[in-house]
């Protein structure tokens, strides 16, 4: 266990160096096994996350095993862990340019501005709703909307992405905040790719 806290703590710190996330704003979950999983402790900053502040945390009861208490947003983490047996990772994050996207009051729909967003990030990234962070409803919403897709935008509050590991959220969370940057940057007139671009590229990569 001691070796999976430590390459967790790495992936967590990883993140923050890429400026995924401001201080307190993220939290991130790891299946271990069949039936736990490692989350950020309520409260931590994952850039400079501590070994203390891992919460060891059943999956199916969210009750933590270690005695560190999960993040508030564990509850949509195990959540999306529990629907997803593809699902190893879950990334909460607050990155600058979708969170502006996010906070946006008519965002856009159409984020696929160049190959990599509907192969890595997801052809269609849904908008969730705002709900109090935190809340028994915001869960709900965010396991709703990852059943089907591995990218969603939280309404005035950020994005959460999953995947298999820590590489495929890493590269998926990047490319996230690529598409926005550059949707921000265009004033959202951004060229996206065509109806035939897109169904060509899910042809050939099964999307």
């Amino acid at each position: 266990m001691e070796e999976r806290i430590l390459q967790y703590l790495e992936a967590a710190h990883r993140y923050g160096d890429a400026r995924l996330m401001l201080c307190s704003s993220g939290n991130l979950s790891w299946r271990i096994g069949d039936s736990h999983a490692l989350v950020s402790g309520t409260g931590s900053w994952l850039p400079t996350l501590r070994r203390e502040q891992v919460a060891l945390v059943d999956i199916a009861t969210g009750e933590s095993l270690n005695g560190v208490r999960a993040s508030m947003e564990s509850t949509f983490h195990l959540g999306v862990l529990r629907e997803r047996e593809d699902v190893n990772v879950v990334l909460h994050f607050q990155s600058e340019y979708a969170t502006t996207i996010a906070c946006m009051q008519q965002p856009p729909t159409d984020f696929n501005v160049t190959a990599e967003v509907p192969v890595h990030v997801g052809k269609e990234i849904p908008l969730v709703p705002y709900y109090r962070p935190g809340s028994p409803q915001l869960a709900e919403a965010v396991i709703a909307a990852m059943k089907h897709h591995n990218s969603i935008l939280l309404a005035k509050h950020g994005q959460v992405v999953c995947g298999s590991d820590f590489d495929d959220v890493f590269q998926r969370a990047t490319f996230f905040e690529m598409a926005c940057r550059i949707l921000v940057e265009t004033g959202c007139r951004a060229n996206t790719l065509t109806q035939t671009e897109l169904q060509d590229l899910i042809d050939t990569f099964g999307l």
